[in-house]
């Protein structure tokens, strides 16, 4: 690892050319190059998350810090590292303080891996306009978390109000669990039956005020075309703000999934005995993995978030955005109101 104090842009990228000279071609083949945009505070578990989600994802890691944006002079501090702390990858740590920091695709765009798709994460409070941050307009994908917000519901819709194909949610990560378990519960009542089955209704129980309850239930109404009501349970429930799913499907019959307090599930259905199934409370990198496993756009998710939101018409806005320049400074007064910059395309799109 090498540390570079009071530094620029050229002088990061030469030291990490340096040092894969040195060490050798560490990455024969990036799959992509991930941005993670954190507060100081949050580095270090995203440093740990990205850590692991490369294990599966080999991938450059680029990681930025905002620090002091009311700094007087511009300053970047960066770490390089090859084959360290953060994977056998490639890895920068920037640090950006003053004015630089409103201008950090700056000092990322020359360090993004040559034809490698770009996935932009945000652990940290994301613009409520993606397109006011640069890093949001070059990347193919854009991984937010609605749960660790202030006001988690209130994020939610700023989600879906500044919603692009492309975006996606760790909130609805977490529900994935929920809904493998309940899409397999329906076959095997169809299998049962020999004929599909058809949802009446639904009633999730946890905490309502958590995103992943929200979605979990938008998803289940885009799907069944049935309406889903979300409630407070007298238990708490895990990470997912999930304690249990209720279905209630045609011939009078009803199906419930309860979460236990040992990592799993348990199954209740008609006509058969209740199973149990696993379902453990994920770590961030294992989610964050999972959202590196495509780059194409999260139909679903999208039709999740318009059911709980009560947005319409998400799927079909445009996957371009359009970078809107933004100054928190000048507190949208005067010169400080948004102002569009010309129309910018994820890299590599055509």
């Amino acid at each position: 690892m090498t540390t570079l104090w009071d530094t620029t842009g050229s002088a990061v990228v030469k030291e990490l050319a340096a040092q894969r000279r040195t060490g050798g071609a560490v990455l024969s083949g990036v799959a992509l190059t991930l941005v993670v945009i954190a507060d100081e505070s949050r580095v270090n578990e995203a440093e740990e998350a990205a850590t692991q989600a490369a294990e599966a994802h080999p991938c450059r890691i680029l990681v930025v810090v905002r620090r002091q944006l009311e700094a007087p002079a511009p300053r970047l501090d960066a770490e390089v590292l090859i084959g360290g702390r953060l994977g056998p990858g490639e890895a920068v740590v920037m640090r950006m303080y003053g004015r630089l920091g409103l201008h950090a695709e700056s000092v990322v765009l020359p360090l993004l891996a040559a034809d490698a798709p770009v996935v932009a994460w945000w652990h940290a409070a994301p613009p409520d306009k993606l397109a006011t941050d640069a890093l949001a307009v070059f990347a193919h994908r854009r991984i937010t978390d609605s749960s660790i917000a202030a006001d988690p519901l209130a994020a939610l819709r700023t989600r879906a109000v500044d919603y692009a194909p492309g975006d996606t949610d760790l909130a609805w990560t977490r529900s994935t669990a929920w809904r493998s378990i309940l899409a397999s519960t329906l076959d095997s009542v169809s299998g049962r039956r020999g004929e599909p089955v058809a949802v009446h209704g639904a009633r999730v129980e946890g905490d309502s005020a958590n995103p992943t309850a929200q979605l979990l239930a938008g998803w289940l109404s885009s799907r069944c075309g049935c309406p889903v009501s979300v409630e407070d349970g007298g238990r708490k429930p895990n990470s997912s703000g999930v304690d249990s799913v209720t279905l209630q499907l045609d011939q009078d019959e009803e199906v419930r999934i309860q979460a236990d307090r040992r990592g799993g599930a348990v199954i209740s259905q008609p006509f058969r005995p209740d199973a149990t199934v696993a379902l453990p409370d994920r770590v961030l990198g294992d989610l964050l993995s999972e959202e590196l496993r495509r780059l194409d756009r999260d139909e679903p998710y999208s039709d999740a978030l318009q059911a709980a939101t009560g947005m319409t018409g998400l799927s079909g806005r445009s996957p371009d955005r359009e970078h809107v320049w933004f100054d928190p400074a000048e507190n949208g007064e005067g010169n400080g109101r948004p102002r569009k910059k010309a129309a910018a395309k994820p890299a590599g799109d055509s």
